[in-house]
Order: C-alpha cells, then sequence, then structure tokens
C-alpha cells in the first residue's frame, strides 16, 4: 500500500462521541469508519486486521477437523419459535424486519438454531458424527447502550463454532479439544499472557460454561482471580459454594476488570431436541444428538488489542495481526530512491509513505497507525549506508546497513 494512493486519511483528533480509546484511535489512524453508535466501516487497514485475525482462528479450528461454512444472516422465524426465543420478551436484542409480502424475518444475534434446523438434512446415523461446522459472520444485536468502540457494537464479526456428537463422552472429548485451540490462538494473537478461561454460569445445562478474559481496565466484566490466576472466575459465579467445589476456599482472590473474547459452552440437547435433530444409533435406535458451542468475538477481540497495547501516541500492533509488518518513510531525493527500491516486490508486508508530507508529519502518522517496525531511509542515514529502524512496541531505535536491510527485510 502507498499511502499517496489509497483514500486513507489520517486525522489528528478523534470523533467527539467516539470516548473509548480503541475506537478513537482506530478512526484517527483510518482503520474504521463510524456509521453511528455500535456500527463501523472497515476500511483497508481494519479490513486486513481482521482478516489476519480470522486466518489465525482457522488455522487452529481446521486441525481439529472443523468445517467452514457461512449461513444466512436473514432468520426465518420458525426453527426459533420451537426453541422458543423467537418472542422479544425471551431475547430482547433482535432486529426484526417486515416483509412486504408479510411475515417477519430477523438478524441473527447467534446461529444455534438455523445450524441445527440445516444440519437435520446432513444428520441421520452415528456414522455421520461427530460433525464441527464454523462460520465468521456479522451477528446483529439491538444493544440498549452501544458503547466502548468495537468492543461492544450492533453489528460485530463473531467466530461461531457448533459441535454435534452421538454420546455426552464425545462432547467432553472435544470441548478439552476447543479449550486448548483458544489457548492457542490467543497466544497467537499476542494477548496470551493476560487472557484467562474463567468459569461462568452454565444455566441449567452444565455445572459451568467457561469464558475467555482479556484484562482490560475498561472491560464491562468483573472477574476474581487468585494469586498465580490458576482459578479465575466471573462475578456472576463467584460465591462460597463455587470455591468449594473447585477446593478454593483458602485462597485470596483479587477483583479486576475484564473484557470477554470468547466462550464455550456445552448446550447438550438445548436446541437439539426441540428442533428435532436426532440419529440412529448401531441398533437402529432415535437418539438426541448432543451439541456444544464456542464464539470468539473477531471485530471484538480487534479492538481489545487495540485497547490494551495502544500508548499515548497511537496503536500499537502485534506482529500477528498487524496489517503491515513495517512502515517505509524515505526522506530526500536519495532516500526516497532507495525506499522506492525497497518497496519494490514487498508491497504485502510494507506500508509505504509516499506522500508528499514533512517528515514530522509521517514520523506522527507512523506512531498513530502502529506498525511494528518503523524503518526510515533519508538522505543524512545513507551518509553512514544505513537506514533507521524503531520498533513500536518497544521504543528501541537501531542502526542497519542498507545492504543488511535489503537482504534480511
Amino acid at each position: 500500500m502507498r499511502l499517496s494512493k489509497t483514500f486513507i486519511k489520517t486525522l489528528r483528533a478523534a470523533p467527539k462521541d467516539e470516548t473509548a480509546r480503541n475506537g478513537a484511535y482506530l478512526v484517527r489512524a483510518g482503520y474504521i469508519h463510524k456509521e453511528m453508535a455500535g456500527i463501523y466501516d472497515y476500511l483497508p487497514l481494519g479490513l486486513r486486521v481482521l482478516e489476519n485475525i480470522k486466518d489465525i482462528v482457522r488455522e487452529e479450528l481446521n486441525k481439529l477437523g472443523c468445517e467452514e461454512v457461512l449461513m444466512s444472516a436473514l432468520q426465518n422465524p420458525e426453527p426459533w419459535e420451537k426453541s422458543e426465543r423467537w418472542l422479544s420478551e425471551k431475547i430482547d436484542i433482535w432486529f426484526k424486519t417486515e416483509l412486504s409480502a408479510g411475515g417477519q424475518l430477523g438478524l441473527a444475534p447467534t446461529h444455534e438454531e438455523p445450524v441445527v434446523n440445516m444440519l437435520k438434512s446432513y444428520i441421520s446415523s452415528y456414522k455421520d458424527l461427530p460433525l464441527y461446522v464454523y462460520q465468521f459472520q456479522n451477528k446483529f444485536r439491538n444493544e440498549l447502550r452501544a458503547k466502548s468502540g468495537i468492543l461492544r457494537g450492533r453489528e460485530f464479526l463473531m467466530k461461531d463454532l457448533y459441535s454435534f456428537h452421538a454420546t455426552e463422552e464425545d462432547l467432553d472429548r472435544f470441548y478439552a479439544e476447543v479449550e486448548n485451540a483458544y489457548r492457542q490462538i490467543f497466544e497467537r494473537l499476542g494477548i496470551g499472557n493476560c487472557t484467562y478461561e474463567t468459569f461462568a454460569s452454565g444455566g441449567i445445562f452444565s455445572k459451568y460454561s467457561h469464558e475467555f478474559q482479556t484484562l482490560l481496565p475498561v472491560g464491562e466484566d468483573t472477574i476474581y482471580y487468585n494469586s498465580d490466576k490458576s482459578v479465575v472466575l466471573n462475578k456472576e459465579v463467584y460465591n462460597d459454594e463455587v470455591l468449594a467445589d473447585l477446593g478454593a476456599t483458602d485462597e485470596k482472590f483479587e477483583e479486576t476488570t475484564a473484557a470477554e473474547v470468547g466462550n464455550i459452552f456445552k448446550l447438550k440437547f438445548k436446541y437439539s431436541e426441540p428442533l428435532g435433530l436426532k440419529y440412529s444409533d448401531e441398533e437402529n435406535n432415535q437418539k438426541v444428538v448432543y451439541m456444544g458451542c464456542y464464539g470468539i468475538g473477531v471485530s471484538r477481540v480487534m479492538g481489545v488489542i487495540a485497547e490494551k497495547f495502544a500508548d499515548d501516541k497511537g496503536l500499537v500492533w502485534p506482529e500477528a495481526v498487524a496489517p503491515y509488518e513495517y512502515h517505509l518513510i524515505g526522506i530526500g531525493e536519495k532516500g526516497i530512491a532507495e525506499a522506492e527500491r525497497f518497496y519494490r516486490g514487498r508491497e504485502e508486508v510494507v506500508l509505504y509513505d509516499d506522500r508528499d508530507k514533512r517528515p514530522g508529519e509521517k514520523f506522527a502518522d507512523a506512531e498513530l497507525m502502529g506498525m511494528p517496525v518503523r524503518i526510515v531511509i533519508s538522505d543524512k542515514t545513507l551518509e553512514s549506508d544505513n537506514a533507521e529502524l524503531l520498533y513500536r512496541e518497544s521504543g528501541e531505535v537501531r542502526k542497519i546497513n542498507i545492504e543488511e536491510l535489503f537482504g534480511n527485510f
């Protein structure tokens, strides 16, 4: 990407109604455009971040044998009526629309009912199980108050995975595999050391579900953790009975805030039974399919990373999710010529600021945009056959021989 050829423009100040740091910096740096409260467009840089997050999630799920699909966001009321979740009294975040020919459709806040309804056409025998399907899709939730930038929106990108099993033992096996996959995903995303698997309510279907919570001052959840963070609990289940169940009654717990970036849940028969998802076992008996669901808020993860690592100068992207690895700036006639030479063939990893702007303005935009490494090639650095590298996270600056730069970067 050449900044002279893109419509992206950086802003010196954030919109007045964008108070969250992630939202303010992402708008200012040209990653997102705010349409209205809780609704954002993802511009070329922001889309690259989302795709990098998706690639990591996809790689880890595919290792488990999961298959990717893409389902409709528009929802037929019928499956939701069978689970008693169509009524707004049951789910108060529905977006619904009237058809011109009569009747209603909804915009999906999640996909348990439609995925069960779809797989009734494909699961009939124990030989068809287990089965794991996932998708990346925009979800719609009519939040009373959308806030915190892209941490809580009315439209957001989610990865939702659903698993189907013949036995509870097989559900337990896969659930444990997803737990490990999620830990690996968050490690690769750069937030593994501040994201913790957290005990949360399992409702009436299982004793606990598990959330993955990233420590964050502006997080909306309250969690409690012991000294080594081996036991972490959501406030909703933090009580003496649960502590006793976990064998943690003698431990001291600290309170903090966090943002939920993922969750996993053993649904068992919650949706498969009312929607009639059954299979024939080896004796040809009809049995209800066991089910689990596993979510990651992809756009929320992007917001959490932006919020977590940003400093007073701008965004600081971990290398794995950064839209480009290098931010290239050429200064002076010789410096620009060498920068052009470096850029050629490296377009996929280099964001090149070739605009006719002052160096100080380019440096400020580089800090705001947050690529991991800034490369400056100038007439001055070339006097000693060098380029200058600045590592955004640490602030380390070092000189590198220009030929070494071309050979190793």
